[in-house]
Protein backbone atom coordinates (compact mmCIF):
# COMPACT_ATOMS: atom_id res chain seq x y z
CA UNK A 1 0.00 0.00 0.00
CA UNK A 2 1.44 3.46 -0.91
CA UNK A 3 2.51 5.34 2.21
CA UNK A 4 0.30 8.37 1.59
CA UNK A 5 -2.71 6.06 1.17
CA UNK A 6 -1.86 4.41 4.50
CA UNK A 7 -1.70 7.81 6.19
CA UNK A 8 -5.06 8.80 4.73
CA UNK A 9 -6.64 5.52 5.81
CA UNK A 10 -5.36 5.85 9.38
CA UNK A 11 -6.74 9.40 9.59
CA UNK A 12 -10.06 8.25 8.17
CA UNK A 13 -10.34 5.37 10.64
CA UNK A 14 -9.41 7.61 13.59
CA UNK A 15 -12.11 10.11 12.66
CA UNK A 16 -14.88 7.66 11.83
CA UNK A 17 -14.18 5.30 14.73
CA UNK A 18 -14.01 8.06 17.34
CA UNK A 19 -17.25 9.83 16.44
CA UNK A 20 -19.21 6.67 15.63
CA UNK A 21 -18.13 5.05 18.91
CA UNK A 22 -19.40 8.13 20.73
CA UNK A 23 -22.67 7.73 18.86
CA UNK A 24 -22.83 4.05 19.82
CA UNK A 25 -22.26 4.88 23.49
CA UNK A 26 -25.13 7.35 23.36
CA UNK A 27 -27.40 4.71 21.81
CA UNK A 28 -26.46 2.19 24.51
CA UNK A 29 -26.59 4.59 27.44
CA UNK A 30 -29.89 6.20 28.27
CA UNK A 31 -28.38 9.61 28.96
CA UNK A 32 -24.74 10.12 29.93
CA UNK A 33 -24.46 11.92 33.25
CA UNK A 34 -22.77 15.32 33.32
CA UNK A 35 -20.00 14.03 35.57
CA UNK A 36 -19.23 11.27 33.05
CA UNK A 37 -19.08 13.75 30.16
CA UNK A 38 -16.89 16.01 32.28
CA UNK A 39 -14.44 13.20 32.97
CA UNK A 40 -14.29 12.11 29.32
CA UNK A 41 -13.74 15.67 28.06
CA UNK A 42 -11.04 16.37 30.66
CA UNK A 43 -9.40 13.01 29.97
CA UNK A 44 -9.29 13.84 26.25
CA UNK A 45 -7.82 17.26 26.98
CA UNK A 46 -5.12 15.76 29.19
CA UNK A 47 -4.13 13.27 26.48
CA UNK A 48 -3.84 16.04 23.91
CA UNK A 49 -1.68 18.16 26.23
CA UNK A 50 0.70 15.23 26.73
CA UNK A 51 0.99 14.70 22.98
CA UNK A 52 1.54 18.39 22.23
CA UNK A 53 4.22 19.07 24.82
CA UNK A 54 5.97 15.70 24.87
CA UNK A 55 5.96 14.94 21.14
CA UNK A 56 4.55 17.47 18.66
CA UNK A 57 6.48 20.57 19.75
CA UNK A 58 9.82 18.78 20.41
CA UNK A 59 9.54 16.98 17.06
CA UNK A 60 8.79 20.23 15.25
CA UNK A 61 11.76 22.00 16.85
CA UNK A 62 14.08 19.10 16.08
CA UNK A 63 13.11 19.10 12.40
CA UNK A 64 13.07 22.88 11.93
CA UNK A 65 13.72 25.92 14.09
CA UNK A 66 12.15 27.39 17.21
CA UNK A 67 10.72 30.47 15.39
CA UNK A 68 9.18 28.20 12.75
CA UNK A 69 7.63 25.97 15.43
CA UNK A 70 6.12 28.83 17.40
CA UNK A 71 5.03 30.60 14.22
CA UNK A 72 3.15 27.47 13.17
CA UNK A 73 1.71 27.14 16.67
CA UNK A 74 0.39 30.72 16.57
CA UNK A 75 -1.13 30.26 13.09
CA UNK A 76 -2.76 26.97 14.17
CA UNK A 77 -4.39 28.55 17.21
CA UNK A 78 -5.46 31.59 15.17
CA UNK A 79 -7.03 29.36 12.50
CA UNK A 80 -9.14 27.56 15.09
CA UNK A 81 -10.11 30.91 16.62
CA UNK A 82 -11.37 32.11 13.22
CA UNK A 83 -13.29 28.87 12.85
CA UNK A 84 -14.96 29.53 16.20
CA UNK A 85 -15.78 33.12 15.25
CA UNK A 86 -17.56 32.09 12.06
CA UNK A 87 -19.37 29.09 13.54
CA UNK A 88 -22.26 29.48 15.99
CA UNK A 89 -21.31 28.55 19.56
CA UNK A 90 -23.88 25.72 19.54
CA UNK A 91 -21.62 23.81 17.12
CA UNK A 92 -19.11 23.23 19.88
CA UNK A 93 -21.16 22.76 23.03
CA UNK A 94 -21.67 19.17 24.18
CA UNK A 95 -24.11 20.39 26.81
CA UNK A 96 -26.35 22.42 24.50
CA UNK A 97 -28.71 19.63 23.60
CA UNK A 98 -31.98 20.61 25.19
CA UNK A 99 -33.68 22.42 22.32
CA UNK A 100 -37.39 23.20 22.45
CA UNK A 101 -38.56 19.62 22.82
CA UNK A 102 -39.49 18.99 19.20
CA UNK A 103 -37.98 16.29 17.02
CA UNK A 104 -37.28 18.76 14.20
CA UNK A 105 -35.31 21.03 16.52
CA UNK A 106 -33.30 18.11 17.90
CA UNK A 107 -32.45 16.99 14.37
CA UNK A 108 -31.40 20.54 13.46
CA UNK A 109 -29.16 20.71 16.52
CA UNK A 110 -27.48 17.43 15.60
CA UNK A 111 -26.85 18.68 12.05
CA UNK A 112 -25.25 21.88 13.35
CA UNK A 113 -23.08 19.96 15.78
CA UNK A 114 -22.11 17.46 13.09
CA UNK A 115 -21.08 20.24 10.72
CA UNK A 116 -18.92 21.89 13.37
CA UNK A 117 -17.32 18.57 14.34
CA UNK A 118 -16.60 17.77 10.68
CA UNK A 119 -14.85 21.13 10.21
CA UNK A 120 -12.80 20.62 13.36
CA UNK A 121 -11.72 17.21 12.11
CA UNK A 122 -9.84 18.76 9.17
CA UNK A 123 -7.00 20.33 11.20
CA UNK A 124 -6.90 17.26 13.45
CA UNK A 125 -6.41 15.12 10.35
CA UNK A 126 -3.67 17.53 9.27
CA UNK A 127 -1.93 16.80 12.56
CA UNK A 128 -2.04 13.06 11.87
CA UNK A 129 -0.72 13.46 8.33
CA UNK A 130 2.10 15.79 9.34
CA UNK A 131 2.92 13.54 12.29
CA UNK A 132 3.28 10.53 10.00
CA UNK A 133 5.67 12.44 7.77
CA UNK A 134 7.86 13.10 10.85
CA UNK A 135 7.70 9.52 12.12
CA UNK A 136 5.27 6.63 11.96
CA UNK A 137 5.12 6.36 15.76
CA UNK A 138 4.18 10.03 16.13
CA UNK A 139 1.46 9.73 13.50
CA UNK A 140 0.05 6.57 15.09
CA UNK A 141 0.12 8.11 18.56
CA UNK A 142 -1.75 11.17 17.31
CA UNK A 143 -4.32 8.99 15.55
CA UNK A 144 -5.04 7.06 18.77
CA UNK A 145 -5.30 10.22 20.85
CA UNK A 146 -7.53 12.07 18.38
CA UNK A 147 -9.80 9.03 18.01
CA UNK A 148 -10.30 9.06 21.79
CA UNK A 149 -10.86 12.82 21.77
CA UNK A 150 -13.56 12.37 19.11
CA UNK A 151 -15.65 10.08 21.32
CA UNK A 152 -17.30 12.90 23.34
CA UNK A 153 -17.86 14.83 20.10
CA UNK A 154 -19.75 11.85 18.71
CA UNK A 155 -21.76 11.69 21.94
CA UNK A 156 -22.59 15.39 21.62
CA UNK A 157 -23.87 14.94 18.08
CA UNK A 158 -25.83 11.78 18.91
CA UNK A 159 -27.63 13.23 21.93
CA UNK A 160 -30.24 15.27 20.04
CA UNK A 161 -30.65 12.47 17.48
CA UNK A 162 -31.62 10.11 20.25
CA UNK A 163 -33.96 12.75 21.68
CA UNK A 164 -35.59 12.92 18.22
CA UNK A 165 -36.09 9.12 18.43
CA UNK A 166 -33.95 8.32 15.40
CA UNK A 167 -33.05 4.62 14.97
CA UNK A 168 -29.76 3.57 16.59
CA UNK A 169 -28.19 2.49 13.29
CA UNK A 170 -28.86 5.91 11.74
CA UNK A 171 -27.34 7.65 14.77
CA UNK A 172 -24.13 5.61 14.55
CA UNK A 173 -23.95 6.11 10.76
CA UNK A 174 -24.38 9.89 10.88
CA UNK A 175 -21.89 10.35 13.72
CA UNK A 176 -19.40 8.25 11.78
CA UNK A 177 -19.84 10.44 8.69
CA UNK A 178 -18.81 13.49 10.74
CA UNK A 179 -15.36 11.89 11.07
CA UNK A 180 -14.77 11.53 7.32
CA UNK A 181 -13.05 14.93 6.85
CA UNK A 182 -10.23 13.73 9.09
CA UNK A 183 -9.15 11.44 6.25
CA UNK A 184 -8.96 14.47 3.91
CA UNK A 185 -6.97 16.38 6.52
CA UNK A 186 -4.55 13.48 6.92
CA UNK A 187 -4.10 13.33 3.14
CA UNK A 188 -3.37 17.06 3.00
CA UNK A 189 -0.98 16.85 5.96
CA UNK A 190 0.85 13.94 4.38
CA UNK A 191 1.20 15.64 1.00
CA UNK A 192 2.22 19.03 2.36
CA UNK A 193 4.45 17.57 5.06
CA UNK A 194 6.51 15.73 2.46
CA UNK A 195 7.43 18.95 0.65
CA UNK A 196 10.34 19.92 2.90
CA UNK A 197 11.56 19.51 6.51
CA UNK A 198 10.89 23.21 7.20
CA UNK A 199 7.30 22.92 6.00
CA UNK A 200 6.86 19.78 8.06
CA UNK A 201 8.15 21.62 11.14
CA UNK A 202 5.63 24.42 10.54
CA UNK A 203 2.83 21.87 9.96
CA UNK A 204 3.59 20.14 13.26
CA UNK A 205 3.59 23.53 14.99
CA UNK A 206 0.27 24.34 13.34
CA UNK A 207 -1.18 21.06 14.58
CA UNK A 208 0.08 21.77 18.11
CA UNK A 209 -1.52 25.22 18.11
CA UNK A 210 -4.83 23.88 16.81
CA UNK A 211 -4.90 21.14 19.45
CA UNK A 212 -4.01 23.55 22.27
CA UNK A 213 -6.84 25.84 21.22
CA UNK A 214 -9.31 22.96 21.27
CA UNK A 215 -8.12 21.91 24.74
CA UNK A 216 -8.22 25.34 26.40
CA UNK A 217 -11.18 26.84 24.58
CA UNK A 218 -13.51 23.83 24.46
CA UNK A 219 -12.55 20.60 26.18
CA UNK A 220 -11.44 21.86 29.61
CA UNK A 221 -14.03 24.68 29.92
CA UNK A 222 -16.83 22.25 29.02
CA UNK A 223 -15.42 19.66 31.42
CA UNK A 224 -15.34 22.27 34.19
CA UNK A 225 -18.88 23.42 33.43
CA UNK A 226 -20.28 19.90 33.49
CA UNK A 227 -18.10 18.65 36.32
CA UNK A 228 -18.97 17.68 39.85
CA UNK A 229 -16.32 18.23 42.49
CA UNK A 230 -12.88 17.68 41.01
CA UNK A 231 -13.89 15.44 38.11
CA UNK A 232 -12.26 17.83 35.62
CA UNK A 233 -8.98 17.94 37.56
CA UNK A 234 -8.71 14.19 38.01
CA UNK A 235 -9.84 13.47 34.45
CA UNK A 236 -7.21 15.77 32.93
CA UNK A 237 -4.44 14.37 35.15
CA UNK A 238 -5.37 10.82 34.20
CA UNK A 239 -5.44 11.88 30.55
CA UNK A 240 -1.91 13.31 30.75
CA UNK A 241 -0.59 10.13 32.36
CA UNK A 242 -2.37 7.97 29.79
CA UNK A 243 -1.10 10.14 26.94
CA UNK A 244 2.49 9.78 28.13
CA UNK A 245 1.97 6.03 28.47
CA UNK A 246 0.71 5.84 24.88
CA UNK A 247 3.76 7.78 23.68
CA UNK A 248 6.11 5.40 25.47
CA UNK A 249 4.17 2.43 24.13
CA UNK A 250 4.19 3.51 20.47
CA UNK A 251 7.86 4.48 20.60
Amino acid sequence: MPYILQVTLVGLLAGVFGTSFGGLLTVILRKPKDVMLSGVLAFSGGIMLAIVFADLIPESMEIGTMPLTFGGLFVGAAALKLLDVYLPASFHQPGGLDGDGTGANFRRTSVLLGFGIALHNLPEGLAIGAGYMASETLGLGLAIVIAIQNVPEGMAMAGPMKAARMPGLQIVTWTGLAGLPMGLGALAGGLLGSVSPLFLSAALGFAAGAMLYIVFDQLLPDAQRLGVGQSCTYGSLLGIVFGLFVLVLVH
